[in-house]
């Protein structure tokens, strides 16, 4: 049995019992040899209890061109061989410190332009977690504070909205562990399917059905989104109104939540638009910029109406004219429509004109592609950072001042301010297959400390379990993936304060 496995192993004698008892969560399963726990993440292998997936090390990308395996959609497993003796050891893999008296399953030390630095690492047990999810389309998905179904249980809610994008909250101990064992379970459940880069069929009250996978299009009501706004109603305008200057005499951007109207937007006024005598259906902000011209929903600029002409009333007769040209689109440019004043002033539709057919392509264009960006977050309490250290106050001081480098799998976080370690990561910057989850129900999530070895000392960090990160790389057993190119190597001096101060 090789290092990592005496780390990570309980040894129980085989003749004694059939069974083992795994104490790697609160669940304490017991484990028939050759058989696997609740979890599927611990093992029965002889009498040792064993951590069935690889240790995750990422690696720097290559000068000579090797390739790696990449994060995600990998198409081969890495073949065993030592690359180099340079890596960084993520917690994917790791195995946990609970029940939490005993020190962190890696603590690795390793060079870095000749300063001796260490990494803590290990699977944290996040019962305080959940995730944010942003969907970038116009269709209105539900109202703020609407429940969120999953399988028929409530699993989080719809929060404020952003530009361009909805936004959902999801998880959260309330849901994991505050309702009944089912909305326990399938929260967890849809949880570790987003955070693993699964998709997910999402239900909102009194909105759509919404299937969402982090780094796609979402697909709402059974139909994919293509691309998320170019800006509100008035932002189009002053974004193309040069463009439409001289080839139609208003347009108007039909937006949900703010309709532009050329002729009497600052932009129209600069450029000398004429009044067009045009009247809209709907709440006058400031000159050229309507809230609230119709209900939300999956039409035109994330209103619920089909047909443009509903957010219009009747065109003042005293400064509209025949003949008088119209162009409404939507903040996407997939709706369009082109129309002229009849002699009773009213609009009839008629083809496009090539002039404002460029401009119309032009709105699609700037539109960036629709995506779902799946967001984990997650409070590294006490007993995680006990694994870290005898006193843990001193790991969040020292993560606030810089001094610790924290990170998900290799992959950069955000710490929020304020009390405590809380976390949020971009999953899709993070290996694969990267989470977990454990019965109670709680998600099971990579994290890393990083710091000095000299600082780790200072912390009271439990300098008799340091092993080398020579030593951790000759082990078999684990795996490797490449560092992708927008995350930053987590040893680098630049991210911690004592670089800076060095520099001053």
């Amino acid at each position: 049995m090789d290092q990592a496995e005496q780390r990570r192993a309980q040894t129980k004698p085989a003749a004694a019992v059939e069974k083992i008892r795994c104490d790697a969560c609160p669940v304490m399963c017991y484990i028939a040899d050759g058989k696997s726990g609740a979890c599927d993440r611990y093992a029965n292998h002889a009498g040792v209890l064993v951590r069935l997936d690889p240790l995750t090390i990422i690696e720097q990308a290559k000068d000579d061109g090797h390739k790696l395996v990449p994060f995600m959609n990998r198409e081969e497993e890495w073949s065993g061989d030592l690359v180099g003796q340079s890596g960084f050891v993520t917690a994917v893999g790791a195995g946990t410190t609970y029940p939490d008296y005993k020190p962190a399953p890696f603590i690795v030390s390793s060079k870095a332009d000749d300063v001796d630095m260490v990494t803590v690492v290990t699977e944290g047990i996040f019962s305080y977690c959940g995730v944010k999810v942003k969907i970038d389309t116009d269709r209105h998905l539900g109202p703020e504070q609407a429940v969120v179904r999953a399988a028929g249980e409530a699993v989080g809610h719809v929060t404020t909205g952003e530009y361009g994008s909805q936004m959902l909250s999801l998880g959260g101990v309330n849901h994991l562990t505050g309702g009944s064992k089912k909305e326990g379970r399938i929260t967890c459940d849809t949880l570790l399917n987003l955070c693993n880069g699964k998709a997910v069929e999402l239900t909102i009250d009194e909105g759509s059905d919404v299937v969402v996978q982090a780094g796609k299009p979402p697909i709402v009501n059974g139909f994919q989104e293509e691309r998320m706004r170019v800006g509100c109603g008035s932002a189009t305008i002053g974004m193309f109104a040069q463009q439409w200057f001289g080839h139609s005499d208003e347009v108007v951007v039909v937006d949900d939540h703010i309709t532009g109207v050329l002729s009497e937007h600052q932009a129209g006024k600069v450029l000398g638009v004429e009044p067009t005598g045009i009247k809209i259906k709907g709440r006058r902000s400031t000159p050229g910029r309507y809230f609230q011209v119709a209900e939300p929903g999956a039409g035109w600029g994330g209103t619920d109406v089909d047909d443009p002409l509903a957010i219009l009333g009747d065109f003042d007769p005293k400064v509209a004219k025949a003949g008088q040209s119209l162009l409404m689109v939507s903040t996407t440019g997939e709706q369009y429509a082109y129309f002229e004043l009849d002699d009773e002033l009213k609009p009839v539709e008629k083809d496009l004109p090539a002039s404002l057919k460029v401009s119309v392509e032009r709105i699609a264009e700037n539109c960036e592609p629709a995506c779902c960006s799946v967001l984990f977050m997650g409070g590294a309490g006490g007993s995680l950072r006990a694994g870290v250290t005898e006193n843990p106050v001193r790991l969040t001081h020292s993560v606030k001042d810089t001094l610790t480098y924290v990170s998900c799998g290799g992959a950069p976080v955000y710490v929020w301010p304020g009390g405590g370690i809380t976390v949020m990561v971009d999953v899709t910057r993070m290996p694969e297959n990267s989470f977990g989850y454990v019965p109670t129900p709680a998600i099971v999530a990579p994290i890393e400390f990083t710091m000095r070895l000299d600082d780790y000392e200072q912390l009271g960090g439990y300098m008799d379990a340091v092993v080398s990160m020579e030593d951790v790389l000759a082990q078999s057993g684990s795996r490797r993936v490449q560092n992708p190119d927008d995350n930053p190597w987590p040893t680098t001096s630049k991210l911690y304060r004592w670089d800076r101060d060095r520099g001053s």
